[in-house]
């Protein structure tokens, strides 16, 4: 019997589009993460990960997926389904979620840059505390800002940075390109670069060569009084070495993502001074199941009429 399984974590009758399954001859099984699973795994054709759930989760039915022809993740970042990809067939292809978490993460980006600067967290504590907290803070205008990755979501947060009238917008990705809104630099700038940036926002990939990519070095080579912003992977920073630039006052931040990822209670992230954190809440929001539902109608269209798939990562040999 040929595997026609297409596991969902979004129930099939919530989602618009989808190929109808008599016609295509697929069965739509829905599977977010529960320990029981819909259907035997050695028949999925067509695996979409559970999104917002932790490694094991992602990563626990794809041994037993032997049929399985395409992985689709709902994340831009594909770092938590990798340490399977060594058990699946050859051929599989693994492909993201461009285009569902631009608009999100970009919002959320400008947002921690404009409390950070603004002063916005002393202000809600000087709320709390009934105290009227006049005084200067930083404005975005006229600021450097470098872009540390520049992908579709690194490009969104430019979009939006445009209004702000910032002196200038640096953009580094692995390898230089141009683009519309101009030159595009090597990772391998980075240390000519990183002193000229008021703003250095991280919305890179986490691969092999980004894993502590700020590290003790680059931090220092940031200018006195920039704000590092991350919305990429927690584990992009070097925590230790951002606590002892918190700790001496030289630069701030603001986080999206952290190494631990959740935030145990006790570490010294959540008192660093200078320092704004968020939970991981740059892609769910209002805008992600709409944009969710979109690309997997549309790449289940694709699928069961034997055309190419977006966004493909990579294919497993």
């Amino acid at each position: 019997m040929t595997a026609t399984d297409v596991w969902l974590p979004i129930p099939a009758d919530e989602i618009d589009g989808l190929p109808d399954p008599a016609d295509a001859g697929l069965n739509y099984r829905y599977w977010d993460g529960d320990p029981e699973y819909p259907a035997d795994p050695a028949d999925c054709v067509f695996y979409v990960v559970p999104y917002m759930k932790d490694m094991e989760v992602a990563v626990r039915p794809m041994a037993a997926m032997t049929s399985v022809r395409v992985i689709q993740t709902l994340s831009a970042g594909i770092d938590h389904v990798q340490p399977g990809l060594h058990s699946l067939p050859a051929g599989v292809r693994l492909c993201n979620a461009k285009g569902v978490h631009e608009a999100s993460t970009a919002e959320l980006t400008l947002a921690l840059i404009l409390a950070s600067l603004r002063g916005i967290p002393h202000f809600v504590e000087g709320q709390q505390r009934e105290e009227w907290r006049a005084g200067f803070h930083p404005a975005l205008a006229d600021k450097s800002v470098l872009i540390v990755g520049y992908g579709s979501i690194g490009a969104a947060i430019e979009d939006r940075l445009v209004p702000f009238e910032c002196a200038r917008v640096a953009r580094v990705a692995r390898s230089a390109r141009t683009t519309e809104r101009g030159e595009v630099r090597a990772l391998t700038e980075l240390p000519s670069l990183l002193p000229e940036a008021d703003v250095v926002i991280l919305s890179t990939p986490l691969t092999t060569s980004t894993h502590h990519l700020v590290d003790a070095g680059f931090l220092d080579r940031m200018k006195d009084g920039a704000l590092l912003v991350n919305v990429a992977r927690g584990p992009v920073v070097d925590t230790k070495a951002l606590l002892t630039e918190l700790e001496s006052g030289r630069i701030t931040a603001a986080l999206d993502v952290t190494d631990p990822e959740p935030l145990p209670a006790g570490h010294p992230l959540w008192h660093a001074p200078g320092l704004l954190i968020t939970p991981h809440v740059g892609g769910p929001t209002s805008a992600f199941m709409p944009r969710a539902k979109r690309l997997l109608a549309g790449q289940l269209t694709r699928f069961a009429a034997g055309e190419p798939l977006r966004n493909v990562v990579l294919t497993t040999e």
